[in-house]
């Protein structure tokens, strides 16, 4: 069989404890009824085969690791019609999947805010997304407003999605241990269809907003200066991390004149 080892520029650190394996992939809900699952970096497999198990889903995997491909391939022969070679960041979702889908995986860390990014971009595609990522990352995206860990990431996914931190994993259960320790959080997609501000205009609100975190907004949201912008409303004495979704839709909806 085809061996797998750990690539550095790939960041791939494989989960070695199923006792892990099976709690993360008993943290799927179904939520709002989906069957089918896409499994990102499956690596060896060790979240896999609790997948391939559970009948209530349809999984898919993606793998990006050509020696990773060939081991899951001919490891579980039956499935090779799931198992795709490829990159999730370039992966077109709405080509495979006509109906919702949701997300899983030892994520790796060098790519863990882009699949982030992208699960924002496709998020009614999305209705779940059950994921190990770095500690400091999986605080940040489930962080409130007013923590030093809450930024850009949280306030863009915590408009559609409900983020819960579910736990932390030792550095010690993987190969080869990573430097720092892992967390597992699961993102459940809200009820919100829409913002009711221009959304595209929100978004680069929020990435200006947190790109000078240190300022005011009145500051550092001064490139978006006009006449009929009220500065003088409290909102803009506070900074980006101290408002919650609903501060930046309304800011975003002054910006655009209302």
């Amino acid at each position: 069989m085809t061996s797998v080892h750990p690539k550095k520029h790939l960041g791939q650190h494989f989960l070695q404890d199923e006792n892990i394996a099976v709690k993360i992939c008993e943290s799927l809900t179904g939520h709002k009824n989906y069957k089918q699952v896409l499994e990102i970096g499956p690596g060896t497999g060790v979240l896999t085969k609790y997948l391939f198990q559970t009948k209530q889903f349809q999984t898919t995997l993606i793998e990006i690791d050509r020696d990773a491909y060939g081991f899951l391939i001919e490891k579980y022969p039956e499935h090779q019609k799931e198992i795709m070679y490829g990159d999730f960041l370039q992966f077109d979702i709405s080509s495979r999947f006509h109906e919702p889908v949701a997300i899983i995986g030892n994520f790796p860390y060098n790519i863990s805010t882009q699949i982030l990014f992208k699960v924002f971009e496709n998020r009614d595609k999305i209705p779940e997304v059950v994921g190990m990522f770095q500690k400091e990352v999986a605080q940040r995206i489930a962080s409130p407003p007013g923590s030093k860990q809450y930024g850009i990431l949280s306030v863009l996914l915590q408009a559609f999605y409900d983020i819960e931190y579910l736990f932390t994993v030792s550095e010690h259960v993987f190969y080869p241990p990573p430097k720092i320790k892992s967390a597992v959080i699961r993102l459940r997609r809200n009820n919100v269809e829409a913002l009711n501000c221009d959304e595209k205009l929100f978004v680069t609100v929020v990435k200006t907003a947190f790109n000078q975190r240190r300022k005011t907004l009145r500051n550092a949201l001064s490139s978006f200066r006009s006449e009929t912008l009220p500065l003088s409303e409290p909102v803009f004495s506070q900074r980006a991390e101290q408002l919650g979704v609903n501060d930046f839709v309304e800011i975003t909806r002054m910006i655009n004149g209302g």
